[in-house]
């Protein structure tokens, strides 16, 4: 049976660094805020919002919600963004995405403020993950498989580490953060042939590809690494990864549980990076 990386664990450790760091930035007259902007009413995004405010209010971090209506069109939207932009108390904001299809978000990632853009949505915050600088802030959930890598002591050097899934949300900036840890990448998504092969081939296997345990037994050679990313909604209306996490914890070596895996660090990771941008200020 594969041995639990606890996203769970690790998060409630973060928020105690995290609650450290905000109180000293208080200390000197700092009080780090983020500005959460939500278009429409969305289950998943009031709960993923619900999180973020709780764990701030446990942390000492400012929160505020602009919630904008479904039907806003792309320039009232970006007046909105230009507020916040402009707005010397807050140091953070985090747009959920994905946007409403008549929302132009190629032209709005371009327009968040590279220094309060949390979720690393600008490109010019991407451009430095690709490069392999981080003085920028890279997507939070990449940090997130990133910083369980690191706190579980997971050595990638030379490691073959498949990722399923291409997303510049998530596929594509992991594989750079993992080469940038000297791992040997292979990048697969959902028209690659002989995927379930080269993921058996894998040391580290990393889902990203947002299908209802897509990856089974037969994708992972045995005493591998699983890191679980998905967080789907079964038949049965339960929360489940990417993986198959019962089939596949008796062959993996060490597996992250969905819930209670990457989900649960990403927001730590993202106050985290609020206090960085309070800090840079």
């Amino acid at each position: 049976m594969a041995e639990l990386l606890d996203g769970r664990k690790l998060a409630r450790t973060l928020l105690e660094e995290i609650k450290n760091s905000s109180n000293i930035l208080k200390s000197k007259g700092v009080n780090p805020t983020i500005a959460i902007m939500r278009v429409g009413n969305k289950k998943d995004d009031i709960a993923y919002e619900r999180g973020i405010l709780r764990n701030c209010e446990k942390v000492g971090i400012r929160s505020k919600v602009v919630e904008l209506p479904e039907s806003i069109d792309t320039e009232k939207f970006i007046k909105e963004l230009d507020l916040l932009n402009n707005d010397s108390e807050t140091h953070g904001i985090l747009i959920f995405r994905p946007l409403p299809k008549h929302l132009d978000e190629n032209k709005i990632k371009h327009l968040i403020s590279p220094v309060k853009d949390v979720d690393g949505m600008n490109p010019l915050n991407l451009a430095k993950v690709f490069e392999g600088e981080y003085s920028g802030f890279s997507p939070c959930t990449p940090a997130a498989v990133m910083e369980i890598i690191k706190r579980y002591e997971i050595d990638l050097v030379g490691k073959k580490t498949v990722v399923i899934g291409r997303s510049m949300v998530v596929g594509k900036p992991l594989s750079m953060m993992l080469l940038k840890e000297n791992a040997t990448i292979t990048i697969c998504h959902s028209k690659t042939a002989e995927l379930q092969r080269l993921s058996s081939e894998a040391d580290v296997l990393i889902a990203a590809i947002g299908k209802t345990r897509f990856v089974t037994e037969k994708y992972i050679k045995p005493g591998a690494i699983v890191i679980d990313v998905g967080i789907n909604v079964d038949e049965t209306g339960n929360l489940c990864g990417d993986v198959d996490f019962d089939a596949v914890s008796n062959k993996a070596s060490l597996i992250t549980p969905v819930p209670g895996g990457v989900g649960s660090i990403t927001t730590a990771v993202l106050l985290r990076h609020v206090l960085i941008a309070a800090e840079l200020k």
